[in-house]
């Protein structure tokens, strides 16, 4: 079988427009397909360098195969099965800066380069104020950027034409604007130069962006079958999930460098992204969590299992649709997609997602997921939202430590641990229920009422008597 490179493969040789900071499964599976579609499509007609933003990574792989690999996407989408194998030939060059500096800063010069792509994980959007010596590489990735940007700027000599289009796709919150104030306050630190600052703030143009696809990366039980379907050997193939989304704050200048909206892709350019980030951490993360603790102590290991099960499936859909949906600040028809597609997401036959690594640090995860849409719901209805009290029971039980016999592998903060450890001292579930509930300072919302402490405790008492099955089934009888 042919090994999957450039003399094995036509590639296409087109213009390098685009730098991409970050080599990792998500962004060859997500940015870089989409970068593919664009090209096949004739929307851009662009290939990619890749900057390598550790010492350490995969970029020698790619280079040995002449940036050629496969996606390999497996899900459903509207209930049908999805199964493609597509070969990406975007990626054009590749730089490791640690030993290519002058080569990394050499594209500064480029007339033809036009956008930065980056995914340098959360952590990577960081002020550091000691890296500025940039007659090296500098070790953070705004350093490293804002070394290229100056080389530009000097080359140029500060023509506000030839700024680039910036598009991060960490996911923090408002990453392109904070990617922004973090190159400006090291921009003031590293060079002194009003005009140079100036510069990077007002020629270079910033998006928020939000993505979404479940990227699993090498499919290793799969692989085999992949190479006889491609006819290659392919040691970057990539594994993902069927479902994409990526929205992008509407900026003239980023939406006209990439039109990936014009192509029938998933894409959205819209005036304030936070509706869509709302609705991605409340209708999937929310659902997630929501589900677990539930689905779990049924028995239950995979996310899969916990949508196809009758008495789960149906209280995570009054959980999605007529909790968690009302809350968001999008239409009902937006919401209503959106959850169709977590299920659909969440049924996927391709991917075995544990419950148990979703279940990790769930007391954070709990408050920052569950616990707007409980306040939301209070002031919008007047009321509580049970599916969310009875998800805390169901938690509250997980956090005893045990399933039936079994003993739960509880992996969360220490401090936290220690709470569950308290609650869990008085037997009482009434006196149980309290303690959980009283916790202002960890769920920061008033959530020990009266009400509140009698519906749990009850939850608490049919979960630890009856088990979680049949508390489950009284639940969604009298709900």
């Amino acid at each position: 079988m042919l090994q999957l490179n450039g003399q094995n493969y036509k590639t296409v040789k087109r213009p390098i427009k685009i730098m991409q900071f970050g080599e990792g499964n998500f962004l060859r599976a997500f940015v870089e397909w989409i970068l593919q579609d664009l090209n096949d499509k004739g929307a851009i007609n662009s290939n990619v360098v890749v900057v390598q933003p550790m010492p350490f990574g995969r970029l020698d792989e790619l280079r040995k195969q002449d940036g050629l690999y496969t996606v390999c996407l497996e899900g459903l989408i509207d209930g049908q099965k999805v199964k493609t194998r597509q070969i990406i030939d975007v990626l054009g060059d590749f730089i490791n800066p640690f030993t290519q500096y002058e080569e990394f800063l050499k594209y500064g010069e480029s007339e033809d380069l036009q956008v930065i792509i980056s995914n340098t994980t959360e952590a990577g959007i960081a002020f550091d104020e000691t890296d500025t010596d940039h007659s090296v590489c500098p070790k953070s990735f705004p350093g490293k950027l804002l070394a290229l940007l100056h080389r530009r700027y000097v080359h140029f000599n500060g023509a506000m034409d030839k700024g680039l289009a910036i598009v991060p796709c960490e996911l923090i919150d408002n990453n392109g604007t904070e990617l922004k104030k973090i190159l400006i306050k090291l921009a003031n630190l590293c060079y002194n130069d009003e005009k140079f600052t100036a510069w990077v703030e007002n020629a270079n143009h910033y998006t928020d962006t939000l993505v979404d696809r479940i990227v699993p990366g090498f499919p290793r039980d799969t692989v085999q079958e992949i190479y006889e379907e491609t006819g290659f050997t392919d040691n970057n193939v990539v594994k993902a999930e069927a479902f994409h989304l990526w929205v992008l704050k509407e900026e003239e200048v980023v939406h006209k460098l990439l039109p990936a909206d014009k192509t029938g892709l998933n894409v959205l350019f819209v005036p304030d992204i936070k509706p869509y980030k709302e609705r991605k951490v409340k209708l999937l993360n929310g659902a997630h969590t929501g589900m677990v603790p539930i689905a779990y102590m049924c028995g239950i290991d995979t996310v899969r299992e916990s949508v196809t099960d009758v008495d789960v499936r149906k209280f995570v859909q009054n959980l999605m649709y007529e909790t968690i949906s009302p809350t968001v600040k999008l239409s009902a028809e937006e919401c209503k997609k959106f959850a169709d597609s977590v299920l659909e997401r969440f049924e996927n036959p391709y991917i075995r997602h544990e419950l148990m690594s979703i279940a990790l640090n769930s007391t954070t995860k709990f408050r920052t997921r569950l616990l707007g849409t409980y306040a939301d719901y209070v002031n919008k209805f007047g009321k509580v939202p049970t599916d969310i009290l009875f998800s805390f029971a169901a938690m509250t039980v997980f956090y005893k430590g045990k399933r039936g016999e079994e003993e739960i592998k509880l992996s969360d903060n220490p401090e936290f641990l220690e709470f569950w450890q308290e609650v869990w001292k008085n037997g009482d579930y009434t006196q149980v229920a309290k303690s959980a509930l009283s916790r202002e300072d960890i769920w920061q919302e008033k959530l020990a009422t009266e009400e509140n402490v009698a519906f749990v405790a009850n939850a608490i008492k049919e979960m630890c008597e009856l088990g979680m099955r049949k508390a489950l089934q009284n639940y969604l009888a009298n709900r």
